[in-house]
């Protein structure tokens, strides 16, 4: 499947900020099943670029002179296959991405529910039963948890988003000794759905490798999604990470159009 991408994150400040530094994860990884056909990234600055200790194309954007406003558009057109069976041989051992963070700690209620919910015959259709239960208790609505929400403040509230319930996901797989990873990217989500940025989870399956889990939509990530950073959670994986000093008070607008192509 053939996808072409259009993305706008745009900040403005109430005050001029005097400098503000960064890091982009705005590039599809390079994978043996998504080939990027086309792509750029439209910042006001120079983009210095990176790739990171997983594995992802990244970009350092500086800025020095005063701005009251930060517009990054990232454009093109991304084929993607069905993720073949992944051994992980390239890739970090799978055990960089067992250890618990901060955002994915599992606390007491969280291991509960791991128990309740995830069985351990080490099949694919285990963690997708773990996905149901994950959209059971947390209903999708946006506006409620913020980024540095944990997985246990999801569970706790019972509401929030697709960061919120790959963070779950990944907190009760690791209360499990089974390694897994966030993944970053976008998804098509079809004619019933508005686009959006877009957060899921790849699974160790002892024998198969990384599988790919979308917890939101309680499916294997396939052909449909655009993956762009993975990391041990959000923070390792974020789209667009930054600081600044200055500017006052911020408001955030983004803007994400995913449609498929015909190829």
């Amino acid at each position: 499947m053939r996808l072409a991408i259009h993305h706008e994150t745009a900040y403005r400040y109430t005050a001029p900020a005097h400098y503000s530094i960064q890091q982009l994860r705005l590039t599809p990884r390079p994978e043996a099943h998504q080939r990027v056909l086309s792509w750029r990234i439209d910042a006001p600055g120079k983009l210095q670029r990176f790739v990171d200790a997983y594995g992802n194309v990244a970009h350092t954007l500086v800025i020095t002179a005063p701005h009251d406003a930060i517009r990054v558009v990232v454009a093109g057109s991304v084929e993607i296959e069905a993720p073949p069976a992944d051994p992980g041989a390239q890739d970090l051992s799978p055990l960089v991405f067992a250890v618990a963070t901060p955002l994915t700690e599992a606390e007491g209620a969280v291991r509960d529910f791991a128990a309740l919910h995830l069985k351990r015959t080490g099949r694919a259709q285990d963690f997708l039963a773990l996905a149901e239960g994950i959209c059971g208790a947390v209903a999708y609505e946006t506006g409620i948890t913020e980024v540095t929400s944990t997985a246990a403040n999801a569970l706790e509230i019972g509401r929030g988003v697709c960061q919120d319930h790959a963070h779950l996901f990944i907190a009760c797989c690791r209360s499990m000794n089974v390694p897994v990873r966030y993944v970053s990217g976008y998804v098509d989500p079809g004619h019933d759905e508005p686009a959006a940025s877009h957060a899921w989870a790849d699974v160790w399956i002892e024998g198969e490798g990384w599988v790919s889990v979308d917890v939101t939509h309680r499916v294997l990530a396939r052909e449909r999604h655009c993956r762009l950073a993975i990391g041990r959670d959000y923070l390792s994986a974020a789209p667009v990470r930054g600081v600044r000093t200055g500017g006052g008070e911020e408001s955030l607008h983004v803007k994400v159009a995913v449609r498929s192509e015909h190829q």
